[in-house]
């Protein structure tokens, strides 16, 4: 065979898929293939699906049969490839492979046999695969951030998602793993590393028989990195342990991403969310006292069936009481295949919209009033963008996370992928800006 064919990758979904992603770049680097970002000029289109909801399935369609329409052969992989691989197969011609959540680390073996002639199914029923520091990867993040899986899967069966199902059962790295890794992170001069998973605050449970995200957290603190953060902390799972294991560990910042859904305990015992009902407020007092600098981030879902004005209204009252830094809002998504899809009281789509509005119609001024708090100190910025024609920086403080929060805009010099001191002169209701403290 001559030159091996050059390959895109189109990204599409959560961070989860990103790192799904990157390591099959690194694995078609290593193996001697030729990656290019323009799409139109690589011979193999890899598309890495997102099949979460209803409306990022429509952007995955959206993406394949305009690179179908361009007469591309298109490799599909992630979660939609996990959830409809044959009828993807049957509706379109140009796919000549489909690659499970599972199977990603195939995906040489599976171009190569593509270019044979074959077109290729490699989906495993049951997802068991999860990537550790051994496994090539190539970053697309900005060169100052990092995202690292601690954990794959989900082992909790909420009601509305269909994660598990695309995903698997949890299965955990060991602390030794993840720690090796942040290390290889911290060589590439990542300055923040961003821990995932489905439930981080479950992190372990599988292999170590209890979670141990307090431990690994002390030993991340070993590693000589500025910023580690936390998200998807399911809320049971902050304990004192883990709260008290935040406070002690000088670079894990005091940052917590809280997926809370709803706050009414009928609708959370309708969700199936375990036990969440019945300490929401006590958790968020208890992160609250413990840690007074903590930023906290959540997300809800309005219209989950049978959600009443009443309950909707508790939601608007408890948003109102916790004051939470940043919240993002979800109208509900019927999954075919999750126990919601067939509950009675389905919401229009018209009351769910309005409903969203609504929180965060409450949240924005609540959103503006914590930035506000910002306006007169030097906080410390990650420099991740430069504007060529105005010179202006972009960066994120420790209280914004990266794609979900706001960002600060800094005038003065800093290099990309530092963080630099900046003195915060001015704030709206999602960004910060600020100027280069000049030692």
């Amino acid at each position: 065979m001559g030159d091996k064919p050059t390959i895109a990758i189109s990204h599409l979904g959560c961070e989860k898929n990103r790192i799904d992603t990157e390591h099959m770049l690194g694995m078609l680097v290593e193996a001697g293939y030729g990656v290019d970002t323009n799409e139109e000029l690589a011979d193999y289109v890899i598309v890495n699906t997102c099949s979460f909801i209803e409306a990022a399935r429509l952007e995955s369609v959206r993406t394949l049969v305009e690179l179908a329409e361009a007469n591309k052969k298109i490799v599909i992989t992630g979660c939609m490839a996990q959830h409809f691989q044959e009828q993807l197969l049957d509706e379109l011609p140009e796919a000549v492979a489909v690659v499970g959540t599972g199977d990603y680390h195939k995906i040489v073996n599976v171009i190569e046999r593509v270019e044979q002639g074959e077109r290729v199914k490699q989906v495993s029923i049951e997802p068991t695969y999860i990537a550790d520091e051994t496994t090539p990867r190539y970053r697309t993040t900005t060169e100052g951030v990092a995202y690292l899986r601690v954990a794959e899967g989900c082992d909790y069966r909420c009601a509305f998602c269909i994660i598990p199902h695309l995903r698997g059962n949890q299965r955990s790295r060991t602390i030794e793993s993840i720690v090796a890794e942040a290390e290889q992170l911290v060589s590439q001069g990542v300055q923040e590393i961003i821990l995932i998973s489905q439930i981080t605050t479950n992190y372990g449970l599988d292999i170590y028989g209890q979670p141990k995200l307090a431990e690994l957290l002390r030993a991340l603190g070993n590693v000589n990195v500025p910023w580690i953060r936390i998200h998807y902390a399911y809320p049971t799972g902050l304990t004192q342990d883990v709260i008290a294991a935040i406070k002690e560990t000088p670079n894990v910042l005091p940052y917590l991403d809280l997926p809370l859904q709803h706050s009414h305990p009928e609708i959370l015992r309708a969700m199936n969310r375990p036990w969440q009902g019945r300490v929401n407020d006590g958790i968020i007092d208890r992160i609250k006292t413990a840690l007074p600098t903590a930023v906290l981030r959540t997300t809800f879902i309005v219209g989950f069936p049978g959600e009443t004005s009443e309950h909707f209204e508790h939601l608007l009252e408890f948003v109102r009481r916790h004051e939470f830094d940043h919240v993002g809002v979800f109208t509900f998504s019927p999954e075919e295949g999750t126990p919601a899809y067939n509950l009675p009281n389905q919401l229009s789509q018209e009351v769910m919209d309005n409903r969203r509005d609504r929180l965060m119609e409450l949240q924005q001024p609540i959103s503006q009033k914590k930035n506000q708090q910002e306006v007169g100190k030097i906080v410390d910025v990650l420099i991740e963008q430069e504007n060529p024609e105005s010179g202006e920086l972009i960066g994120r403080s420790g209280r914004f996370s990266p794609e979900v929060d706001g960002q600060v805009y800094v005038q003065g010099q800093a290099k990309l992928g530092t963080i630099v001191p900046v003195a915060i002169h001015h704030a709206d209701t999602y960004d910060l800006y600020g100027r280069v403290v000049n030692n």
